[in-house]
Formats: C-alpha cells, sequence, structure tokens
C-alpha cells in the first residue's frame, strides 16, 4: 500500500531527471572508511541535544575539554575514542550476581543505537561511526560520510544501518577478517530510485511544494527491525512513513502511511505481526498480507493498542510468551498478551518505574529491561499467577549512567570457554548493554531473581503491588522518600520527536 494520497503533477521528466542528480542526497557517493582499532578520529562536530535530534546543545568544544589541566586531554585513553574500565575483574566477579560489569566510555558523542550477536556488539552514535566490538574489547570500526546512525539490524554477515540523513545503509563482514567491513550497498538502491523517478505517479507530496519518490524516506530514518523467517526489514521514519525491504533483492515492497507523526519504533513478531509505535501518541498492530506479483505486500491494521497524549517511545516484543510492551515518553510502559482465540492482543496493565520517559525497551526470557531519560535502567520479570493469570516484578533499578539511556540490547550470557550456556542458581543470565546521551555503554549483568549488587537496586513489596494496581487501574503504591519502589507518572509529555 504505496502512501500516495494528495499527490501532485510532476514537472516534466527531464527536470525531475535533472533535480533527482542535482538536489537528491540519495545519490550523492560517499567515502568508505573502515578502520582498526584506534582508527577513527575524534569528532568535534557539535552533538545532538538531549530530547531532541534536531537541536545541537553539545557542550564538547568547551575550553575546559581543550586545556592541558584536563586531565582526560592528557589520558593516554584520550588517543582511543574508547576505553574498557572494568569494575569488576572476570575472575573476581560472582557469577550469580546482577550489577554492573563494566563500561566502554566513549569520547566521540551520544550513543544513540546498539544491536548484538552472541558476542559481537555494534554501536552507532552522532559522530556518524560504527564501532565493533568482541568480548567487550574493541574490534573495528567503520564509518559513514553523512548521517547519525540512529538503528542497527544484524542480519547474518549483514548489517543494517539507518541515519539520520534517511539512508538505510548495508554493510558487509569479510569471510576471512571478520574486523573488516565494507559497505555493500544502499535503501533504495541507486538502479531502483533512478527506474522510480521516470513515472509520475511514483512521487508522492510530503510538503507544499515537494514531491518525492515513494520508495525512500525524506526524513531521518529512527527505527529498523528484521524479520527473518519471512526475509523482510521493516524501517520506521519521521517522514510517518513504514516502508517494507526485501532483503534478498533490497527491494522497496511497500511504503505504509502509519502514522500522523514521527515513528519512534517498529518491532515483527506472532507470524507477520507487525507493531509500530509514534509520537502521534498511538501504538497500532498490522498484519501482512500478500498482495500480487513480485512478493508485494500489503499490511492492514488490525488494531489499535494504544491512543494516548504521551508520545510512544520504545516497542518491544517477546515472541516465546507473546507479550508486546510499549514505553512512552509519560514514563510507563503498557504491555498486552496475545490471545490465540481472539487473535488480538488484550491489556494487561502498566509498568510504573520512571520518574521520566521511557526512551528504550528490551525483551529477553522472562525480562523485560526498560531504560529512560532519568539514567537508570528497570529490570521486570514476568510471573504466572495462577491460571491464564500473570503479572510483572521489578527485579532491580541498575543506575550508573549520567544522561539518558537511548538504547539497549540483551545477550544470553554464554561459557567463554566452550561457548555454552551458562546455568546460574538464579535461572538464566543475560548481558544487557545501555548506550546513552552521556557517551558510553555499560554492560551489565542481569539474572532473573532478585539480587543486591554494586549499582543495582533491589526492589521488594511496593514495586509488585504497583505492577498489580497498573493492571487493575488502582492508584499505585508511593514508597516514603521517592525510592526505588516509588512509582512516577509526571515524565515528559511532550510529543516532539525527542523521545525518537
Amino acid at each position: 500500500m504505496r502512501d500516495r494520497k494528495g499527490s501532485t503533477g510532476s514537472p516534466p521528466r527531464g527536470s525531475k531527471l535533472f533535480d533527482l542528480f542535482h538536489t537528491d542526497t540519495m545519490i550523492q557517493s560517499e567515502d568508505e572508511l573502515p578502520t582498526g582499532s584506534g582508527g577513527i578520529a575524534l569528532s568535534t562536530t557539535a552533538s545532538p541535544g538531549y530530547y531532541s535530534d534536531r537541536n545541537p546543545t553539545s557542550t564538547g568544544a568547551s575550553p575546559y575539554f581543550l586545556s592541558p589541566w584536563n586531565p582526560v586531554a592528557v589520558s593516554p585513553f584520550a588517543k582511543s575514542p574508547w576505553a574498557y574500565l572494568p569494575l569488576l575483574s572476570d575472575e573476581a566477579a560472582d557469577p550469580s550476581a546482577t550489577g554492573l560489569v563494566g563500561s566502554l566510555v566513549r569520547e566521540e558523542g551520544h550513543v544513540y543505537s546498539l544491536a548484538s550477536a552472541g558476542d559481537i556488539l555494534y554501536t552507532g552514535s552522532d559522530s556518524r561511526n560504527i564501532r565493533v566490538w568482541k568480548g567487550r574489547r574493541e574490534l573495528s570500526g567503520f564509518k559513514s560520510s553523512s548521517g547519525l546512525v540512529k538503528a542497527i539490524v544484524i542480519a547474518g554477515d549483514r548489517i543494517f544501518t539507518g541515519h539520520q540523513d534517511g539512508k538505510i545503509r548495508i554493510w558487509k563482514t569479510s569471510s576471512t577478517n571478520p574486523a573488516v567491513h565494507r559497505r555493500v550497498g544502499t535503501l533504495p538502491t541507486l538502479k531502483d530510485l533512478l527506474k522510480s523517478s521516470i513515472n509520475p505517479s511514483n512521487y508522492v507530496q510530503v510538503r507544499r511544494h515537494r514531491n518525492v519518490v515513494w520508495l525512500r524516506h525524506f526524513d531521518a530514518v529512527s527505527c529498523l527491525s528484521l524479520d527473518e523467517e519471512a526475509g523482510i526489514l521493516y524501517s520506521g521514519s519521521w517522514d510517518k512513513t513504514v516502508k517494507v525491504w526485501r532483503i534478498s533483492d533490497s527491494k522497496c515492497l511497500e511504503s505504509i502511511k502509519a502514522h500522523d507523526d514521527a515513528v519512534n519504533a517498529v518491532a515483527t513478531g506472532f507470524g507477520g505481526l507487525l507493531i509500530t509505535g509514534s509520537a502521534d501518541g498511538t501504538a497500532k498492530v498490522w498484519r501482512r498480507e500478500a498482495a500480487g506479483k513480485g512478493g508485494a505486500t500489503r499490511h492492514v491494521l488490525m488494531q489499535m493498542l494504544l491512543r494516548q497524549e504521551s508520545a510512544v517511545t520504545s516497542v518491544a516484543v517477546s515472541e516465546a510468551t507473546g507479550v508486546v510492551y510499549c514505553g512512552s515518553s509519560d514514563g510507563e510502559v503498557n504491555y498486552w498478551r496475545w490471545q490465540g482465540w481472539w487473535r488480538q492482543l488484550e491489556h494487561g496493565g502498566k509498568l510504573r518505574g520512571h520518574r521520566m520517559a521511557v526512551l528504550c525497551l528490551a525483551a529477553v526470557g522472562r525480562l523485560v529491561v526498560s531504560g529512560s531519560a532519568d539514567k537508570t535502567l528497570c529490570v521486570w520479570r514476568r510471573e504466572a499467577t495462577g491460571g491464564d493469570g500473570w503479572d510483572h516484578t521489578k527485579l532491580a533499578v541498575l543506575a550508573g549512567h549520567e544522561g539518558p539511556i537511548k538504547c539497549l540490547a540483551v545477550e544470553e550470557e554464554d561459557d567463554s570457554q566452550g561457548g555454552a550456556v551458562i546455568a546460574a542458581p538464579g535461572g538464566p543470565r543475560y548481558v544487557v548493554y545501555s548506550g546513552s546521551l552521556d557517551k558510553s555503554v555499560k554492560v551489565w549483568r542481569v539474572l532473573e531473581r532478585e539480587e543486591t549488587t554494586a549499582g543495582a537496586t533491589p526492589v521488594r513489596g511496593p514495586a509488585e503491588a504497583e505492577a498489580r494496581d497498573g493492571k487493575l487501574g488502582r492508584p499505585p503504591l508511593r514508597a516514603a522518600g521517592g525510592g526505588a519502589g516509588a512509582p512516577t507518572g509526571d515524565g515528559a509529555a511532550s510529543r516532539a520527536r525527542a523521545a525518537a
């Protein structure tokens, strides 16, 4: 279903081709700068702001940071944009503990995106660099010539990155050297873009006096989600659309006019369903259907999950248990459970654990982790309450960042020797990576049981009641002093793209 409403007639084809070659940034060439460890120059460009990626407010150019009296400026660590600063050595760490393991300290920009596969971690920032880590040690890096890196998805030996400039770039890992990455394409491809530009009916009106080809994003790509089984990549953008890409040949199959404001989150799950969240305060469920020849698709709106004043900032899906989570700028996380006999999602309640906007979510096993503008992570565990009943218990609040937490990635922890999953007394053990606007990535160890460790605050009593009250619609309990068990609800209600 292409977004062609409101399209107007196009100028003569010759004029369109002239504009395409002279003004379309999608066709501008870019340099490929793969580098090894420490090979990326430090960025001196002002970084985007806390709540808006469009407002440069970074203090990175402060005279203090240029002064020889600044200890960081003369530190050997300044020679590399990253430094691994372990708080607990692997030998001394308690394998049954939940808490902070270490930090990947960034000196080149805010961290906006993370993606992990096993012990490999990719990090993206406003410096346009994608850094590659293996075993929490820097492996290599590669750089795009333009575009803040807002989203990363791993598909086998290929990495898809979404950028502020509206492009989706494709990178491939060398089969002989995993540290080497090269750019192999861009979505949409130049061939498809030129072919579509010839036909005036392929243009849609996006602003007054401005038409663009329907198969490209004209604003920032804010999120990516991969349906591996179907071989489809979804991209959400500030241009209010979600585009559907076939991975095998990089074809754009469909453009969905999904929302009335910026699309902040997309997630797939439950046999072809697509969940989208937007700054317009809505979360929607779409069903994918085949449409004609050539593998074309059509997405039909199946269910409206949310319609509220607060922006929907993040979406996570736990396919194993059939649960969908949506984080909002009001600091709440709504959740739903898939009801197969009704073929729809049933609202289960709200998780209240943050004082400010929830900016990112990750679900794995029985756990869901939320990151917030209040600089903390909340770890929740799903609990069976008898019959078909279910609830959530807040296990811990992880504190350590000095800025809003923008992105998350979670992997089940493996034995470093044999690659087998570690069996801990507290159940499965996970590694949580959190990227922040404080220019760092922190590494946490999380178990499916309650623990008390450095950086983690255990939660008992009020948190469980809080989750149950949210489910039943009752006012939450308030803990004295506003501690970890104290609910919030006065977070930022802004619907700006900031929460994206």
